[in-house]
């Protein structure tokens, strides 16, 4: 059976990372006809948009997509290509699967976690109000006059909307993904000791979700607590289903438990079979062209799109050839060596070759 994926080039190393992998998917036998479209900075000057049309329209009509990174400037500029991608596509569902692979670097071992963040609410729905701006103040003086809350003049506000409806589909699909794949426990992440009537909405959801699932254990938990949790004791938790924010936070967390995000793949989930599958870590402009960045993260979110397709003996083959050339730690990139100014470091498309060799092997 042949699939139809996109292949979103990216900015950046995106377009370097994206052909290796491409490579290695092809090399694993499973047959995928590439669609290729841009996005981010590169596209942007001769589109006008960091996301064209068109990128979202093969996305749509293919339903899967592997995304390299996009850059997003900090502060100033467009809005993420990232949070636009999952909101036009309807992907609610963020899954950050954390697992140790021997031979990466970590002050930990045999991490085994799964993020489950809900993708389209919270302070990402990006309902913002700049501050001096006419529309602002007549929201400060609404507040005032609605909560008797003083907000001061010189603000700018974010609002948090979170939902009855939102918070179902994201738990929901957290115990289906923990009975899909043998977990065992679901914890639930908030702070609704504080924010009562958001956070305290998706911990009450959570809760009555939980309910359909005896079988699988569930807890709820602080998420400052939450965090002190992970570096202590990460092996009493599973699977981690959150809110937005929160989600994008622990997510980085625990692939830092993990190694870092050189190793921390990524998939985003919405209706109907759609999908976008890409690395957690950034387009790291610095290094564009160099042929030195580490390609394991996209290659395993590569690993993720086969799973989701059905390709499941594939998958697994290339998530071992993944595994055994780190193990080796012979033809890996410099970030992943005990000393990164190892000269026996190998580039990227080395890597991806070293990994390619070793699928052949099987």
């Amino acid at each position: 059976m042949s699939h139809n994926v996109t292949l979103i080039l990216g900015d950046g190393i995106g377009p370097e990372i994206a052909k290796v992998t491409q490579k290695v998917i092809d090399a694993t036998g499973v047959k995928i006809s590439w669609e290729e479209v841009e996005a981010g900075i590169d596209i942007m000057a001769k589109e006008g948009t960091p996301l064209p049309e068109k990128t979202l329209a093969s996305c749509r009509k293919n339903k899967v997509a592997l995304k390299a990174p996009v850059t997003t400037p900090v502060g100033t500029g467009f809005r993420s290509v990232n949070v636009a991608l999952r909101q036009q596509l309807g992907l609610y569902a963020c899954v950050r699967p954390c697992k140790s692979y021997e031979g990466v670097r970590s002050k930990y071992n045999n991490i085994d976690l799964v993020i489950v963040r809900e993708n389209t609410e919270d302070l990402y729905a990006g309902i913002e109000f700049e501050k001096d701006k006419t529309e602002t103040v007549t929201l400060i003086e609404t507040i005032k006059k609605l909560s008797g809350k003083k907000i001061r003049d010189d603000s700018g506000i974010s609002i948090k909307p979170i939902s009855v409806t939102g918070t179902k589909k994201i738990v929901e699909y957290a115990f289906a993904y923990a009975v899909a794949n043998g977990r065992k426990k679901v914890s639930a992440i908030h702070k609704a000791n504080i924010m009562k009537f958001t956070d305290g909405l998706f911990l009450s959801v959570a809760r009555e979700v939980a309910k359909k699932y005896p079988a699988i254990e569930f807890n709820d938990v602080i998420v400052d607590n939450m965090t002190m949790q992970l570096v202590q004791k990460p092996e009493l938790y599973d699977v981690l289903v959150l809110p937005n924010l929160y989600g994008d936070i622990l997510s980085d967390l625990c692939a830092g438990l993990v190694g870092g995000l050189g190793v921390a793949p990524g998939a985003n989930i919405g209706e109907n079979g759609m999908a976008v599958f890409e690395a957690t870590h950034g387009s790291a402009p610095r290094y564009k062209g160099l042929n030195k960045v580490n390609p394991t993260a996209l290659i395993l979110s590569g690993m993720l799109m086969l799973k989701h397709l059905g390709e499941i003996k594939a998958s697994e083959k290339l998530e071992k050839a993944v595994m055994r050339v780190i193990k080796a730690g012979k033809d890996v990139t410099y970030d992943m060596k005990a000393d990164r100014n190892d000269p026996s470091a190998v580039g990227t498309r080395e890597m991806g070759e070293a990994i390619i060799k070793e699928l052949a092997k099987q």
